[in-house]
């Protein structure tokens, strides 16, 4: 007889079990931790092993993941698609090896290979002659959704097999496996791009791959930087054989043209394994993903499949987790912080909580709407996640502690800075303060117009910055150039030899070139090389004032955004006057007429693109470049001639430059190419 009290907890545990796989599957907006789901189906498989006859077909423990969203065709997987069953450390990891050893004959020899457990969303893909045909999501195990419109958009799938024309012969019919990502300096990048255009943003790499493939526009898919990692064959019809192992399976998979997993590694016993998923444990931070374990298999594939299934779990491979970087907290207070174009962020002021060994005392929320969707409430004990380097954010509510004493959020219908009214522009979850004389905006536009990459004033720092705004010397960055000796004497820190020293750094910043003035008046989607775009086609800002959106967008690398930016910038009267300040004050407001080249031009009609750090600074090597006739894009494109690669250099560029066959060079084949050497 079954207790009455445990058939209730298996009917409750299921209950929030398909619910939480419905929010991670379907939805893409888990409310718990990963931890804190792990614990409810440990709890469920132990109480359904106790009692086998409450087994049901539709446990979430026979299944995995939850039925596809209704907007997408069904695709019925040729095969299951299985989930893992977990190991938490090393304790676990050998008592698994001890339960399927019982399983096996007695004179088995085991080898292994682990590979990294990518946090991404599994992706099925068909090949038939060599030709991808079909993409879909896991979906519950059996059946996905299609998704080969947007799949198709990810570079590193290869649309054709083999990629190289010296690889295998692909079979009739193949089915791979893999999982689709974002690495971390992707999803920084992108969250980052999504904030400045007051789109939304998403809470961590996982949940922006899989909302990037669930789009219904494969438009919208091809702008997200996707990555692909695939790990399995799933399906196989006809000659040649099959590989018979996992680390032949890798090494078939990645001769056909298929990016598989560089830390994978082969071992030779079991010892080997764990302290492979050990070591990763330490440096998981150095992964280019966020991984939340390794994936122990059976390397013999006749073995593993002989060994069968659990539920929906294979018998022949483990996932060895890693210990989670989440806590529970108390979330004390919501505030607010007003960004440099004047966004509004709200933040997480926490009771302090240790997670990886830092004690967090804030986090992140990402925007207002992020809020209201997680109905996260101040006085809400709350998850907060911190991975890597990635700033600590609050994954959602506990809301079955709740006491009722907790308090909805009400976002702010004025700027906390100024006072003045906000504005949220349609579509955009992002809230904007317009106030260009904004105190909180204006130190940090202070900050950002004297920042090197800028105007380069060195002695103008944040605090600096603080000082001028608090004492009404500066209300805008043009205010700079009118600053006295005596006015600077009066501020905190500020003797005869400090003041000098930064009015001489501002007075100096007269000569920075147009370009740079552009940089530095903070224009949203303006950095450095669109600023160098512009300044070169219009040459002056007169020019640029008067231009409208329609004309901005015929000059190469100027989209709709930031035609739209630029133009909107322009029509503020007080952005302006701010101009004409900067005017008065002498601060060039035009390009200098070219000095006509005398010598040779050895790079007449090549496009560069740079990536990582040079012996000398950015704006000097465009300069240089473009003496000698070339000229430097921002994006790596089928235009692109060379890729010149310094050091550190971003994955992004390195990557297209790779898949589109870019030669890259380095600053030495540079000089050679231009006739001269190298400056030590």
């Amino acid at each position: 007889m079954v207790p009455e009290e445990v058939r209730k907890r298996v009917e409750e545990l299921r209950r929030e079990i398909h619910y939480h796989n419905y929010r991670y599957y379907v939805l893409d907006s888990p409310v718990i931790s990963d931890a804190q789901y792990d614990a409810l189906m440990r709890e469920l498989r132990q109480l359904e092993e106790q009692y086998p006859e409450l087994v049901t077909p539709d446990s979430p423990t026979q299944r995995v993941g939850a039925p596809p969203a209704p907007e997408f065709a069904q695709v019925r997987h040729p095969a299951p698609i299985l989930s893992l069953e977990n190991a938490f450390g090393p304790e676990e990891a050998w008592a698994w090896l001890e339960r399927i050893s019982k399983l096996l004959p007695p004179d088995t020899h085991l080898d292994f290979v682990v590979e990294p457990k990518i946090d991404g969303l599994s992706v099925v893909l068909h090949y038939r002659d060599g030709v991808f045909t079909l993409g879909a999501t896991r979906g519950d195990g059996e059946v996905g959704e299609d998704v080969t419109a947007n799949l198709r958009t990810v570079r590193q799938l290869p649309l054709r097999i083999p990629v190289a024309p010296d690889g295998p012969q692909p079979p009739p019919y193949l089915v791979v496996r893999g999982e689709a990502y974002m690495t971390v300096r992707d999803f920084e990048e992108f969250n980052r791009r999504q904030a400045e255009k007051g789109e939304k943003t998403f809470a961590n790499p996982r949940n922006a791959a899989a909302g990037s493939l669930r789009q219904l526009d494969s438009r919208i898919t091809a702008q997200r930087p996707i990555s692909l990692l695939c790990y399995q064959v799933v399906a196989y019809e006809g000659e040649p054989t099959p590989p018979s192992t996992q680390w032949e399976t890798l090494q078939y998979l990645r001769a056909l043209g298929f990016p598989v997993p560089e830390q994978a590694t082969y071992c030779p016993d079991f010892a080997c394994a764990v302290a492979y998923c050990q070591e990763w444990e330490r440096k998981r931070d150095t992964l280019p993903y966020e991984a939340d374990g390794m994936v122990i298999k059976i390397n013999d594939l006749r073995v593993s499949a002989d060994l069968g299934v659990v539920g929906r779990t294979p018998r022949g491979m483990v996932a060895y987790k890693f210990p989670g970087r989440e806590a529970t907290t108390r979330l004390l207070d919501i505030r607010v912080n007003v960004g440099r174009t004047g966004v509004l962020t709200p933040y997480a002021v926490l009771e302090p909580v240790p997670i990886g060994g830092v004690v967090v005392t804030k986090a992140t929320l990402h925007n207002f709407d992020y809020i209201a969707e997680k109905d996260i409430r101040i006085g809400d004990r709350v998850i907060v996640k911190r991975a890597g380097e990635v700033i600590p954010y609050i994954v959602g509510p506990v809301v079955d502690v709740r006491t009722g004493e907790e308090k909805v959020y009400t976002p702010p219908d004025h700027c906390p800075s100024c006072g003045e009214p906000v504005t949220r522009v349609s579509g955009e979850v992002a809230v904007y303060c317009a106030n260009a004389a904004c105190p909180a905006q204006l130190v940090r536009r202070i900050s950002y117009f004297a920042s090197r990459g800028a105007m380069d004033i060195e002695t103008l720092g944040e605090k600096t910055a603080q000082l001028l705004v608090d004492r009404g010397l500066v209300r805008d960055v043009a205010d700079l150039y009118f600053l006295r000796k005596e006015d600077l004497l009066g501020l905190e820190g500020f003797a005869e030899k400090k003041a000098e020293n930064l009015l001489a750094g501002i007075e100096a910043s007269k000569q920075q070139p147009f370009s740079r003035v552009l940089t530095a008046l903070g224009i949203p989607q303006v950095g450095g090389v669109v600023a160098e775009t512009l300044a070169h086609h219009f040459r002056s800002v007169d020019r640029l004032a008067q231009a409208t959106e329609e004309e901005l967008q015929q000059i190469p690398g100027i989209g709709p955004e930031i035609a739209r930016a630029v133009a909107g910038w322009f029509r503020r009267p007080r952005h302006r006057e701010i101009i004409e300040k900067l005017r008065r004050a002498g601060v060039k407001l035009a390009e200098e007429a070219p000095v006509a080249e005398a010598g040779p031009q050895p790079l007449a009609g090549l496009t560069f693109v740079i990536t990582g750090t040079l012996s000398r600074p950015r704006e000097e090597m465009v300069a240089l470049i473009e003496r000698y006739g070339g000229k430097v894009t921002d994006s790596v494109s089928r235009k692109t001639d060379y890729l010149i690669v310094g050091e550190a250099p971003g994955g992004t560029k390195y990557r297209r430059a790779q898949e589109l066959g870019v030669p890259m060079i380095n600053e030495e084949q540079l000089m050679e190419m231009i006739g001269v050497r190298r400056e030590a």
